[in-house]
Order: C-alpha cells, then sequence, then structure tokens
C-alpha cells in the first residue's frame, strides 16, 4: 500500500509540473501568454519605420556622350544622362571593317559617366566605328536604380527606350558613328571624325 501512495504522491507531482508549464493538451501556448509576449516584445522593440516611398523615374531617358582619341590611338567615351545615379551601363565600341568588338561596364555618378581606352594596345586602325551607350536590363542593376525605373524597365519612356531582345524589360541606347584617321573617307552619313587629341 505504501508502494502505491509513493508512486500515486509522485504521479500528482508530475502532473503538477506539466500543468505550470504553460501549454495545454494540444501542446500549444495559450492564446492569452503568446498575446502577452507580443506586447512585451512590442514594447521593447521599436516597429520598423517604412521605407520613404521612391518617386518612380518619369522623364524621357536621355544619354549624350562624346569620343576622344587619344595619342596612343585608343577610344575614350565620356558622356552624361538623366537615368538615376548608379545606374550601371554598357559601353561598346564596334570597327565597321572587321565587326571587332570592345567593351566596358561603368556606372553614373552626378549624371556623368566615362569608360576606355577602347582599342587594341597598337592603338585602332583607320576607318569607321560604332560607339553604343547601353542601359541594360533592370534586373542587373543596384536596387535604388531599379525601384526608380521599375522592376521591368516600366518606367523608362522616350525614343532612347526599347524592349530587350530577351523579353526582360525596356532597355536604352544611344548611338554614334565615328571615323578615325587623317584623312577620313568620302561619306553622306552622318558622322564624327575623331582627329588624335
Amino acid at each position: 500500500m505504501k508502494a502505491w501512495c509513493r508512486l500515486s504522491s509522485m504521479g500528482l507531482v508530475a502532473l503538477l509540473l506539466l500543468a505550470g508549464c504553460g501549454g495545454n493538451e494540444n501542446g500549444t501556448k495559450d492564446p492569452e501568454s503568446t498575446e502577452e509576449a507580443s506586447e512585451e516584445m512590442a514594447m521593447e522593440e521599436p516597429a520598423p519605420e517604412p521605407e520613404p516611398r521612391v518617386e518612380p523615374f518619369s522623364e524621357p531617358v536621355e544619354i549624350d556622350f562624346v569620343a576622344t582619341l587619344r595619342s596612343d590611338r585608343r577610344l575614350m567615351v565620356e558622356g552624361e544622362s538623366n537615368l538615376p545615379d548608379s545606374a550601371r551601363l554598357l559601353i561598346v565600341v564596334e570597327r565597321e571593317a572587321s565587326g571587332v568588338r570592345w567593351q566596358s561596364r561603368t556606372s553614373l555618378e552626378e549624371g556623368h559617366f566615362a569608360a576606355g581606352p577602347f582599342g587594341p594596345g597598337s592603338g585602332l586602325p583607320d576607318g569607321g566605328y560604332r560607339i553604343t551607350v547601353n542601359l541594360p536590363v533592370a534586373n542587373v542593376q543596384p536596387l535604388a536604380v531599379r525601384q526608380r525605373i521599375g522592376e521591368q524597365g516600366e518606367h523608362l519612356s522616350g525614343p532612347l527606350v526599347s524592349t530587350s531582345r530577351h523579353g526582360l524589360g525596356q532597355v536604352a541606347s544611344s548611338s554614334r558613328r565615328f571615323l578615325v584617321g587623317s584623312e577620313p573617307r568620302r561619306t553622306t552619313d552622318q558622322v564624327e571624325v575623331l582627329g588624335i587629341e
């Protein structure tokens, strides 16, 4: 009989200990204690402030640039744009006669960009070149730029804007022809002639 009393008193103690743990028969916490804990946490940590609203880019895209030929006959490209600062740009220089390309990535800083030098170490041969400044798709842009131009570039507008070849949204591009050499060939195209500076 004494053994049974000891066993039942130990069972009663164990039952009381389990009841004091704050759970219910489903193994979940009481809603009241969860609410109290949430209120305590809310008082301890201030709620995060909502992020400031970013104005979408609303003006037509403008990209303007110039090219200069260095004394080593390599090309430098400098320009400006109204795109958001930190926008990543891709500058491509292509020789018309051979299709050989040189490219460089750069970013806008305070509305300006620069890239180069372009061309082989021996310098660019005389001839025609096409220089293109591209704003690639939004998914390669920094977050601050994507917030302004849209996740698919949907806020971009103007004559320089087109749909990406891969269907990844809108992109922007500005292109111009240049002739390199001391005796430029005859042409009826709009072209700028570059001399060594």
